[in-house]
């Protein structure tokens, strides 16, 4: 029997990529754009990491339809001004599949932007599926995760690695061990609530965690 493939889940933004500045830029240009006093990067920041639709909707419910139209339209054309992978992001993905793992990305974002803006970063080759949240319920909810890891067929999940309390709940619903990266969304105070197996300010404890897999 073909053993299960071993599986690293990643969250995409604020745990890859430092991409807040572009996402935080576009959601307060839908404000700008229709006139409507917009909130400020810190009011926007605890949101991020939620539905679009909420996020909108908190701030200004009557306008949130349209208010998500404008950020997708803008978003396409600016996601990657400002936003980079973390340092040494793509050489921890690249060195966790040298060891035999395979690598899914279990995002928020709808597929087919995670997608795109895993390409136009770069960091296509170094992972291994890519899997958007699309109409069905997002983080804390397990669902991206199991969808990731049945695209892959055959895939036990070891890890999810995520920024926010939402990744680490979705990832222990998921069945999996839960790492916290502090550099991204949510600080290490509120990480802490949601008692992550590995609490860390980057990503470098990970590879203890996950030696080379035995070759078949």
């Amino acid at each position: 029997m073909t053993p299960p493939l071993q599986t690293i889940v990643f969250d995409l933004d604020g745990t890859l990529v430092d991409s807040l500045p572009d996402i935080i830029a576009s959601f307060q240009y839908g404000f700008t754009s229709l006139g409507l006093p917009a909130p400020s990067d810190a009011e926007v920041r605890p949101f991020i990491g939620h539905p679009l639709e909420a996020m909108y909707a908190h701030f200004a419910p009557a306008h949130a339809t349209t208010l998500c139209t404008v950020y997708r339209e803008h978003y396409a054309r600016n996601f990657t001004h400002r936003s980079r992978p973390y340092p040494g992001v793509v050489e921890l993905l690249r060195t966790l599949r040298q060891r035999g793992y395979t690598l899914a990305i279990a995002t928020t974002k709808r597929t087919d932007m995670a997608r795109r803006f895993v390409e136009a970063l770069g960091m296509m080759p170094a992972v291994d599926y890519v899997q958007g949240t699309d109409g069905f319920p997002h983080k804390p909810a397990p669902d991206v995760i199991h969808r990731a890891l049945g695209a892959l067929g055959h895939a036990e999940g070891l890890w999810m690695v995520g920024d926010t309390t939402h990744d680490i709940q979705a990832g222990r619903a998921a069945g999996l061990r839960t790492y916290a990266v502090t550099w991204g969304n949510h600080d290490a105070e509120l990480l802490a609530t949601a008692t992550p197996d590995e609490l860390q300010p980057d990503l470098g404890r990970l590879l203890e965690h996950l030696p080379p897999l035995p070759r078949t």
